[in-house]
């Protein structure tokens, strides 16, 4: 019986570090989402090749979960919710490998303008708007996992609409300023890349909520209106 005690105590301590592990990496994420909306508000060439050599650091996040994820899985094929935790996240380092991907797109994006000129950059203020407002989902997305707390993930799965509206509403003034002066379309392009960017780590932040509900109700919750 003690060995058995033992036993579960070891997997609880592995499942733990495996989460902490999951809200560092989206620490990191995170961080550079915030370092890459200063590049853009700044003109901080630095900030922008901090960002691109810092995406390393979350791959090896990410191949480094995914190694104990297998571990654990293997050496103690846990069953019901903690099998759901286990795959759960999984999905959710995915999220955040590609949520620092779309990241890097935007670094890049902001150094090709940087190269060029500022006027449609100072003009479309929005995006650091959008920025903030993902990097924010992203946090409170990690929270709800810190928590597990599924009430709360629905209100992040709510709150994608309306950085989705936000999106849109960057397109039509970027494409107003390519209607009225076709010198800017190059810079607007760039731009609408980072825009894009942007709403894709929303959608990321709202995959890792999804995944929230179903490690604590079992329920699959993806493709549904509003997570319901």
């Amino acid at each position: 019986m003690n060995e058995n005690i033992h036993l579960s105590t070891q997997f609880d301590a592995d499942l733990e570090r495996l989460r902490s592990k999951v809200l560092e990496m989206g620490g990191l994420v995170e961080k550079q989402i915030n370092m890459v909306t200063k590049a853009y508000v700044e003109n901080n060439i630095e900030a922008v090749l901090d960002v691109l050599e810092n995406d390393s650091e979350v791959n090896a996040f990410e191949k480094s979960i995914d190694n104990d994820c297998i571990h654990i899985i293997a050496k103690r094929q846990p069953t019901a919710s903690d099998l759901r935790l286990v795959m759960s996240i999984s999905k959710m380092v995915t999220d955040l490998e590609r949520s620092g991907d779309e990241v890097k797109k935007m670094a890049k994006s902001i150094r090709r303008i940087q190269e060029r000129d500022l006027t449609v950059l100072k003009a479309t203020t929005d995006v650091r708007h959008l920025a903030q407002a993902a990097s924010e989902q992203i946090r409170s997305a990690l929270d709800t996992f810190a928590r597990l707390d599924p009430e709360e993930a629905r209100v992040i799965i709510e709150k994608d609409d309306a950085l989705d509206m936000e999106f849109k509403s960057i397109i039509r003034q970027l494409i107003t300023y390519m209607m009225e002066d076709p010198r800017t379309i190059t810079t607007a392009l760039d731009i609408i890349t980072m825009a894009r960017a942007i709403e894709r780590v929303g959608d990321h932040a709202k995959n890792i909520a999804e995944q929230v509900i179903y490690i604590v109700e079992g329920r699959d919750i993806r493709h549904l209106a509003n997570g319901n």
